[in-house]
This record gives structure tokens, C-alpha cells and sequence, in this order.
């Protein structure tokens, strides 16, 4: 019964105008950004965190969590019409959905990606409202010792599924460790880390940071790439027949189990649950040659498992506080601004925002299916505006949206600093994501690690006696460990650079 309560808390709240407006925007935005290929989830939400800064606090995490799997429904729009996946949890379904407009079965293509990705996101959205209840019953028992122990094991999990070189994921985590400890320490009005600049004070701008390193780098990065124009195939029948739905319905239960169990990970998301659900289908399937040449299954499943991994990535952030990738870092973000701390604690003291937030998961879902195939023709239309006017228009909502939030022009010198530094990194083969995290993640730890030191009168024996502290470490040793054998290492690279 509570938990029927609570979803007709989540509903009352994410029904009203004004939320449905803002997630019918969020969803839009994020299938447009979707679409177009170079301007990530990730730059997006960061470019738009200066938006949310004055909108209630359920109304702009609605908004964000909509750009989120909004964006995932447009990725399989231009990969299966075009070849050109939007987002990277996009590639698997170009594998099939491309062969399968190929054949003029575009539309069916379409249709089966987006009642994939609805089927999943509902499912996906009730195992939420199920566990997220259970996890954060369990997060209560968590004291400082747990909650330090946790992170360690999250940045550690996200060092190894980083895409590129393991020294460098560490590189890029201590680098944002070090921004995020720059300003206030909890314990002491003096600020540190600032090299006697005063408007470090209160620390690095999470969003001038965020925008720089996610929005003006990639930017920045897609000015030097020729980005080809590709004609759209026709499209005729919109609906699947029976054979092609008969072949997508086992492929999506099954993607969508996989995807809700990837994104619960730390830094697993929708891009390894879409790879790994297509290889699953191939693995049972009895006739494994048809897939890359047309097989509605591998459309299904990748299309199920990004959608549900999306949704449930949500989970670590709000039943215990601790972002699992950068999309969660820059949500984290999003509810720092508004003044929520993350923590098992938003479920009971702002249970509105929570249940609202998972209510119009379901409610954003529905607007894409509607939005989706209508207007299929107006997204790819959308691929022939010329970058030369979209990206010079970015930028400069980036500056102005930057400059907004504290009216500084530090904050927008700074934006575009990291922007530029972040481009560097990238070409260096730097991946930025595990940065962010480490940004979001290192404060909240020295606040856990002085915690547990001051309950323990400076022992550190409560790591390792308290059960769930010792069992998340003992985790973390054996990922280190894992870290250091050859096979793994060539595992993690092939399946990371799958793609």
C-alpha cells in the first residue's frame, strides 16, 4: 500500500502543468540533442545547469532526468535512418536498424526502438520505485565509515570502466579530487587551494567546470571533425508485422533485465547494457548470421537495455547519495544547487521530489513514444542545419547561462579555460568522466573519512569492523586485483572499445 501511495505521490506531482511542461522540454531537448551527433547528454544537461538554477527543485531535476533518456530514444533515430548514432549507447542498434532500413523496414525499425525503449523505461521505472525504498532502508544503517568506504569503491569501479588507459582514468580522478577540495573545508572558515586568487574562495563553479569540460571541449572537438551528411532512406510502413514482433518481445524482456542491472553499477549505464544485451541475443540466438544484416532482435534488445540502464543508473543517486557516471555527477550537481544535499535521506525529507522525479520517468517515456515516430521527419531534417550556426549559438548560451548563476565573468574565464584544457585532455586520450566524479566525490569523502576519524577519537578501525564498511572494501581490493591481471586487462579493453 505505501508503495501505491507513493507513486500517487510521485504522479500528483509530476502531472501538473508546469512539471509536464518542463519534462515535455527536457524530453525534446534531449531527443534534438539525441539527433544530432557531437553534442552529448552529458554537454547538454551541464550547458542547461544555469536554467535549473531558477526553477523549483523537482521541476528541473524532471527536466534533466528527461534530456537524459530523451537523448537515448534520439541516438537510435539517426542510427537506424541514417547510420550516425547520436549517442554512443546508440552504436549497437545501428548494427541492425540501419540493415533493416535498408531493406524499407525503417519505420518498423522505429517503431520496435521506441516500444522497446517504453516497455523498458516502465519497467525500469517500477523496479525503481520498488528498490529504491529497500536501498535506502539499507543506506540508513550506513554511517561515516560506510558511506567513505562506498566512494572509494564507486571511484575505483569508475576507474575501470573508464574508456582508455587505467593511469590515466587515476590521473583524471585525482585531478578532480584536487578542484573539488579547492575553497572551504567544512571544518575551518579559511579556504585552501586557491593560490591567492580570492574568487576561489568558495571553490571551483561545478557548473563552469561541468560546462568547460563537457560542452565548449566537445565543441571545440567537433569543429575538427568532418561531419558527413548522409541521405535519410525512405521510410514506408511505420508499424512491424507479426514475425518482427514476435521476434522483439523476448529480446526486450531480456534487455531490459540486463540494462536495469548494468545501470545500477557504478559507471556501468546504457552504453555497456546496449553492447552487452546485443551480445547476449547473438549468443542465443539459432540463427546468429542474421544479425548485422537486418535482425529485428538486435534492435530490440540494445534499444530495452540503454533505456533501462538510463532509468536505473538513478538508483546509487537517490537512495545513497553517491553518483554512479558523469550524468548522475552533473544530476548531483543539479541537486547541490537547488541546496539537497544527495543522500538516503532526500526519500523522507524531500519525498515530493523523489517520487515526482520517478513518476514522470514513466510520464517522459510516453511523451517520446508520441513525439518519436510522428515527427520522424522533422528530426532528420534537423541533421541538415549547418554546425556552422548551431555550435557558434551554443557557445554563446553557454557564456551567457555560465555568467547567470553568480554574475561573474570569473565563472565564464573559467568555463572556458577548462574547456580548452578539457579538449586537450580528450586528444590526449584523457577521458574526462572519471574527473567529474572525482570533482563531486572527493568532498563528500574527506567529510566521511574526518567523520568516522573523530566518532573512531582518530582510530581507523571502524573501516574494517563495521560489517558493510569491511565488505566494501574487501570489494574494492578485489577490483584492484582484478586491475592487475593481463586477461582482464585485455577484456576490459576489447568490450570498451567495442565501439
Amino acid at each position: 500500500m505505501d508503495l501505491i501511495a507513493n507513486i500517487g505521490l510521485g504522479f500528483s506531482v509530476a502531472i501538473t502543468p508546469v512539471n509536464i511542461l518542463f519534462c515535455f522540454v527536457g524530453v525534446l531537448l534531449g531527443t534534438l540533442i539525441g539527433v544530432l551527433p557531437g553534442i552529448g547528454a552529458v554537454a547538454t544537461m551541464s550547458m542547461l545547469l544555469p536554467v535549473t538554477f531558477h526553477l523549483p527543485p523537482a521541476t528541473s531535476l524532471i527536466m534533466l532526468a528527461g534530456i537524459y533518456y530523451g537523448a537515448q530514444y534520439g541516438g537510435s533515430t539517426t542510427a537506424i535512418l541514417v547510420k550516425l548514432p547520436g549517442e554512443a549507447s546508440s552504436v549497437a542498434t545501428v548494427l541492425d536498424g540501419y540493415a533493416m532500413a535498408q531493406k524499407g523496414r525503417a519505420g518498423a525499425a522505429l517503431s520496435i526502438a521506441a516500444l522497446a525503449s517504453f516497455v523498458a523505461g516502465t519497467v525500469a521505472t517500477l523496479l525503481i520505485a520498488v528498490a529504491g525504498p529497500l536501498m535506502a532502508q539499507l543506506a540508513l544503517k550506513f554511517g561515516p565509515a560506510e558511506y567513505f568506504s562506498l566512494m572509494v569503491l564507486g571511484l575505483v569501479a569508475s576507474v575501470i570502466l573508464a574508456s582508455g588507459s587505467l593511469a590515466k582514468a587515476i590521473i583524471m580522478i585525482l585531478a578532480g579530487a584536487f578542484l573539488g577540495l579547492v575553497g572551504p573545508d567544512a571544518n575551518s572558515p579559511m579556504p585552501r587551494l586557491t593560490f591567492g586568487v580570492p574568487a576561489l574562495a568558495e571553490g571551483v563553479n561545478f557548473v563552469a567546470l561541468a560546462v568547460g569540460f563537457f560542452g565548449i571541449s566537445e565543441i571545440i572537438l567537433n569543429l575538427e571533425k568532418d561531419m558527413q551528411r548522409v541521405a535519410p532512406v525512405a521510410m514506408r510502413d511505420l508499424f512491424p508485422n507479426r514475425e518482427e514482433i514476435r521476434r522483439s518481445v523476448g529480446p526486450t524482456l531480456r534487455g531490459t533485465l540486463i540494462g536495469s542491472v548494468l545501470g545500477v553499477l557504478p559507471g556501468g549505464g546504457a552504453l555497456l547494457a546496449s553492447f552487452g544485451a546485443y551480445a547476449i541475443e547473438k549468443k542465443l540466438s539459432d540463427t546468429p548470421e542474421r544479425f548485422g544484416q537486418g535482425a529485428p532482435e538486435g534492435v530490440a534488445a540494445p534499444e530495452a537495455a540503454n533505456n533501462a540502464g538510463a532509468q536505473t543508473s538513478f538508483v546509487p543517486l537517490l537512495t545513497l547519495g553517491v553518483p554512479s557516471n558523469a550524468i548522475m555527477a552533473v544530476m548531483a550537481g543539479a541537486m547541490t544547487i537547488q541546496g539537497i544535499a544527495p543522500s538516503p535521506k532526500v526519500m523522507v525529507e524531500h519525498a515530493q521530489l523523489f517520487w515526482g522525479m520517478i513518476a514522470s520517468m514513466w510520464v517522459g517515456n510516453l511523451l517520446l513514444v508520441v513525439l518519436n515516430l510522428p515527427l520522424v521527419g522533422l528530426w532528420v531534417k534537423l541533421l541538415q542545419v549547418p554546425y556552422r550556426i548551431l555550435y557558434p549559438a551554443i557557445l554563446f548560451f553557454c557564456c551567457i547561462g555560465v555568467y547567470s548563476i553568480n554574475n561573474s565573468a570569473f565563472d565564464v574565464y573559467v568555463a572556458v579555460g577548462f574547456g580548452v584544457v578539457g579538449y586537450l585532455l580528450i586528444k590526449l586520450g584523457f577521458e574526462p568522466t572519471p574527473l567529474l566524479l572525482g570533482f563531486i566525490l572527493a568532498p563528500m569523502m574527506e567529510e566521511n573519512l574526518k567523520r568516522a576519524m573523530i566518532l573512531s577519537g582518530g582510530s581507523l578501525e571502524p573501516f574494517v569492523t563495521r560489517p558493510i564498511s569491511a565488505f566494501l572494501l574487501l570489494a574494492t581490493v578485489a577490483m584492484l586485483l582484478l586491475m592487475a591481471l593481463p586477461s582482464f586487462k585485455r577484456t576490459r579493453e576489447t568490450a570498451l572499445n567495442a565501439d
